[in-house]
């Protein structure tokens, strides 16, 4: 299968590294950098992101997504940008948009582990990538927060995560219900009712949570119209 490329995205990933790197870096090969050994470009700061943005992408891309595709990611950086004033600093913003990235980067309908095994894929590839310490960690801790999209009081940057990625429940009611649709052609090998009682248990588990959302602004948006937009499903399918 032919490498997907999308020039836009991987711009974003460009510059989400190099904030990630720090000011000093603009993730640019330097003229005494040459080559690395496998043939791609050397910088200062670590390997060159392009070859990691091109697997990433691969995998956003493969063929058992349909609602977990790379409009779901670009979506979700789209919704990082708009809430961005929820970050505290420069440094946390690139964190939360290569947690972005990275958050369902690894995805098997099949399994309970893609967050997990994403985690651990952030964690290899941002060390090799030359990404401190401590921003490889919270990018890590970021995309495990996504199993349950609830954090803790006071934690911006995953509010500002969890709050992007749930934005589509948030949507006109048409869009909400392309986006179940699509959810359910990821998991078509499931039964029926199967289906139903677990997707009705996920949908219980968001509506119990005291508010969906947890930036000003996005309870602002999308918290009322998110809310019916569960009810309405969860009513149906058990019904």
């Amino acid at each position: 299968m032919a490498t997907p490329t999308d020039p836009s995205l991987e711009t974003r990933w460009a510059d989400a590294v190099a904030a990630a790197r720090g000011p000093e870096s603009d993730g640019s090969p330097k003229p005494d950098g040459g080559p690395k050994p496998d043939g791609s470009p050397k910088t200062d700061d670590g390997p060159d992101p392009a070859r990691y943005a091109a697997d990433l992408l691969t995998r956003w891309s493969e063929p058992q997504r349909r609602y977990h595709t790379t409009a779901h990611l670009t979506a979700v950086l789209d919704r990082v940008d708009e809430l961005a004033e929820h970050a505290e600093t420069p440094r946390d913003l690139a964190a939360v948009r290569l947690a972005a990235w990275f958050h369902d980067a690894v995805y098997l309908p099949e399994r309970s582990t893609n967050e997990e095994r994403s985690a651990r894929l952030a964690g290899r590839a941002l060390a090799e990538l030359g990404i401190p310490e401590d921003v490889t960690a919270e990018v890590v801790r970021l995309v495990l927060l996504t199993v349950g999209h609830d954090p803790a009081p006071g934690d911006r940057n995953g509010e500002l995560l969890c709050d992007a990625d749930l934005a589509v429940l948030g949507g006109a009611p048409e869009a909400y219900a392309t986006y179940a649709a699509e959810v359910r052609q990821e998991y078509g090998f499931v039964p029926d009712e199967a289906f139903r009682a677990g997707r009705a248990a996920v949908l219980r588990q968001l509506l119990g949570l005291p508010r969906l959302f947890r930036t000003p602004r996005g309870y602002e948006r999308w918290e009322r119209a998110a809310r019916h937009n569960l009810t309405t499903e969860l009513a149906l399918l058990t019904t």
